[in-house]
């Protein structure tokens, strides 16, 4: 059980905390003075209670006062910044071979890192690949595996059923090939000569993993935006897992879990001029 406790010579009772916090841990006390710890048993660890408080009252043994920064608001971007990011934001896949700086992708994993959880579990776990060699395993499984589908796609005996049950795999049947027939050329079509591979995992149990890795690779990808990192998901890589050995791929690289995203990463030869309006918004008003 948590030790939470509130220091009622420095509160003011506001009940702040008792608006935030999500698990009802903190009640209002009836006579208006400082809130009271009904529930420490549900503590879901999120801190809110300690990030609101105004006069530093709350006590958490989680968040020592080490572990609590002021948040400089003036540093903030602008509602018209972050909307101009967003638009800005593209998959480019025109990488260079110039290396991404150690500091940007510090920065890209602490962004993925601070994204929220579910139930606040903090699950979420990262491996970044920039071994050259690693980066080719990626593309190979993934193309060997596509080749393998191709196969079962292309089997007469099995083309009939295969057509109602996975209508989409023969949509990408032409797709496999060409990706394949490419690499036999020299060009990845996978990861298209990125630099860097952050691919996004939790642990098996984990119900909200899908959830929760790609809050972390939506911000991550903004963070990349705004240091002029390119970035896409790999789609394919993600396919590749679900049809292919996923075991074998995360034994490859020590991974004890099932990865959900995957962001591959490079220095552009190039930055996009212009973005392009998307389809009209739609918006059911109820």
């Amino acid at each position: 059980m948590m030790n939470i406790h509130i220091d009622t010579t420095t509160c003011i009772g506001c009940n702040k905390c008792v608006k935030v916090c999500p698990s009802l841990v903190l009640v209002a006390s009836p006579d208006g003075s400082s809130p009271i710890v009904a529930h420490p048993e549900s503590c879901c660890n999120c801190g809110h209670c300690v990030a609101v408080c105004p006069t530093s009252a709350m006590h958490h043994e989680l968040f020592p006062p080490e572990k609590l920064h002021p948040i400089d608001r003036s540093k903030l971007p602008s509602p018209e910044s972050i909307l101009e990011l967003c638009r800005s934001r593209r998959s480019n896949r025109a990488f260079s071979n110039r290396p991404i700086p150690a500091e940007h992708l510090e920065r890209i994993l602490e962004a993925a890192h601070r994204a929220p959880t579910a139930s606040n579990r903090q699950q979420v776990a990262f491996t970044l690949i920039t071994d050259p060699e690693k980066l080719r395993y990626v593309t190979r499984f993934t193309l060997d595996t596509f080749a393998s589908v191709a196969r079962r796609l292309e089997n007469p005996l099995l083309r009939p059923i295969l057509r109602r049950l996975y209508p989409y795999g023969y949509r990408y049947l032409p797709s496999f090939h060409r990706m394949i027939d490419q690499y036999a050329q020299g060009n990845d079509m996978i990861l298209r000569g990125a630099t860097a591979l952050l691919l996004i995992h939790t642990p098996r149990d984990n119900a909200f993993g899908v959830i929760d890795s790609n809050l972390a690779y939506q911000n991550g990808s903004l963070m990349a935006e705004s240091l002029g990192v390119s970035q896409f998901w790999t789609g394919f890589v993600y396919m590749a897992l679900r049809h292919g050995k996923a075991g074998e791929f995360c034994r490859e690289l020590g991974i004890d879990g099932t990865i959900h995203a995957g962001m591959a990463l490079g220095m552009p030869q190039f930055r996009f001029t212009n973005y392009i309006d998307r389809k009209p918004l739609e918006i059911k008003n109820l």
